[in-house]
């Protein structure tokens, strides 16, 4: 390829400084010029005058692990300007998976990721899994986070009990395996079986092989209801002690216990940073959350895996418990809130013959059925074998405003794609910040919004050459009409792409050109430490 030339486009160049009318040169991939007026040579000349070019979104909490090997298009990022995501979130993913393990996986993931065919889905290896990337055709980049829950049900299985000595040793072996594989970090899931059964000095012996590396702690803690607080205080703690850097992922506030305190969260970060705690965080701008309808069960009835869990919800005395945590007590699959019902909303069904309950909550289908709320999603849960998703309507818009406010943020569509009407963030978190949130509400000028959707998220993951537009810098770009990007996914409609982004390239390549998606394949997998990425 000779080379593009984007001409007379507003460059936020990712500094946070004023953009500027300007030229962006592309040669063999990356960034060959900025400026004025740049003379095109034999270039592609791409007419850019009333765009703006910033530097590639990043998406630093991603659900696209088997999605981005199934699905070389992947729209539900290229349309929205991501050209590199970060998965292995929450603590769950398939690497480093065992023959013992690969089925749990695959059933305990079935919500976030739906079912893949076969049986063996699962890397032995941290660097089998980006070696299985690196040979298909990605649309955009993919780096990978150790997940602790799966290294943890690959050592201890999925019992309620600290490791032994020994297991755990074989976890700090794990973990630095996979940090010389080339992940960035270690994602956890404590509110998510296994790893809701790590201690905090689990978790600190973990981190500081992470931190002897360079990489990085990203926690879904144990509690976004009554335990917030406590929980982002003990996620500090963990990276104060372990020495390892810290970002905390979708750092939301819900339920009602909550409304308007983002302001206490933020100055826990603040005072952890002037401590000397290297802290970021994400967060995607939506009220409602998403996750498996399964994830709200108390602990002790997902032990020993998926099958035993539903042998649990067959047997009445356990259902009778079980529902009196949800209803009264608040279990802490649940957050340590009761369950409000008329909050859960079904999003997507595994068994097709179920497919009525899509869109409706567990209050309504109590209320058409005539029984206790908790008796419908004991029987849904079980008919559906634990593959259900739900949408969680219990943010605050106080909240998500000031979290996206603050300096160490960045933005995360936690997006799940499988379903049959997932979370519509996973088709529009990135022009809705743009849209929304810059446009037309002003809570983040244009400038302020590239730092935290694509610098900020660059030198957390350490990426040396993206994240900005600078000569020299991998060409991750794009192109977007400051007065018409606009997310268009809804609730209803959560597939539909975004408006007014253009163009969007790849190391140099259009993977989105003049609105539609082109066949480039240009993504690959990124390595921690394999210095310019």
């Amino acid at each position: 390829m000779s080379g593009i030339l984007l001409r007379g486009a507003l460059i936020l160049d990712g500094s946070g400084s004023p953009g500027v009318i300007g030229d962006v040169l592309i040669e063999n991939g990356r960034i060959a010029g900025v400026g004025g007026r740049i003379h095109a040579g034999d270039a592609r000349i791409v007419a850019a005058e009333g765009l703006a070019v910033a530097p590639g979104f990043i998406d630093m909490h991603a659900h696209s692990d088997l999605a981005v090997l199934t699905d070389p298009e992947h729209r539900a990022k290229t349309t929205q300007g991501v050209t590199t995501e970060v998965l292995g979130q929450d603590g769950l993913s398939y690497a480093p998976a065992t023959e013992r393990t690969r089925g749990i996986l695959r059933e305990q993931l079935a919500g976030w990721n739906g079912l893949p065919s076969g049986s063996d889905v699962g890397w032995r290896r941290v660097a089998d899994y980006l070696d299985e990337l690196d040979r298909h055709p990605l649309a955009v980049n993919a780096a990978y986070l150790l997940p602790h829950g799966t290294i943890r049900m690959k050592v201890i299985g999925t019992e309620d009990r600290p490791p032994t000595a020994e297991e755990l040793e074989t976890m700090r072996t794990e973990v630095d395996r996979g940090m010389r594989d080339g992940a960035f970090g270690l994602s956890a899931g404590l509110s998510y079986v296994p790893g809701m059964f790590a201690s905090t000095d689990e978790l600190v012996a973990l981190c500081a092989v992470v931190a002897r590396h360079g990489g990085f702690f990203a926690p879904h803690q144990r509690s976004y209801g009554a335990g917030a607080l406590d929980g982002y205080a003990e996620m500090i703690d963990i990276a104060a002690r372990s020495g390892s850097a810290l970002h905390l992922t979708h750092a939301t506030m819900n339920f009602d216990v909550n409304r308007g305190r983002a302001g206490e969260l933020l100055d826990l970060v603040d005072r952890a940073v002037a401590a000397g705690v290297d802290v970021t965080l994400d967060s995607y701008p939506y009220l409602p959350g998403s996750t498996t309808l399964a994830a709200l069960l108390p602990s002790w009835v997902q032990t020993d895996g998926p099958e035993a869990t539903l042998q649990r919800l067959r047997d009445r005395e356990v259902r009778v418990r079980i529902a009196h945590e949800l209803d009264t007590t608040g279990s802490d699959g649940s957050h340590g809130v009761p369950v409000d019902w008329a909050a859960v909303q079904v999003a997507g069904v595994r068994d097709g013959s179920l497919a009525d309950r899509v869109g409706r909550t567990i209050a309504d289908l109590a209320r058409d059925a005539g029984l206790p709320p908790a008796e419908v999603y004991l029987d849904l849960l079980e008919r559906d074998r634990l593959g259900t998703t739900i949408l969680h309507h219990v943010g605050d818009e106080q909240n998500v405003r000031a979290v996206m406010r603050h300096s160490r943020h960045s933005a995360g569509s936690d997006g799940i794609l499988v379903g049959d009407r997932p979370h519509p963030r996973a088709w529009g978190t990135f022009p809705r910040y743009l849209g929304r949130y810059v446009r037309e509400e002003g809570v983040l000028t244009l400038e302020e919004a590239i730092v935290h959707l694509s610098a900020r998220p660059a030198r957390r993951l350490g990426l040396e050459d993206r994240g900005r537009i600078a000569r020299g810098f991998v060409a991750d770009l794009v192109l977007f009409d400051p007065d018409r990007v606009a997310d268009a996914a809804t609730f209803d409609d959560p597939r539909r792409p975004a408006e007014g982004i253009p163009w969007v390239l790849v190391s140099g390549e259009p993977v989105i050109e003049d609105g539609e998606r082109t066949l480039a394949t240009p993504g690959r997998a990124l390595r921690r430490g394999a210095g310019r990425c």
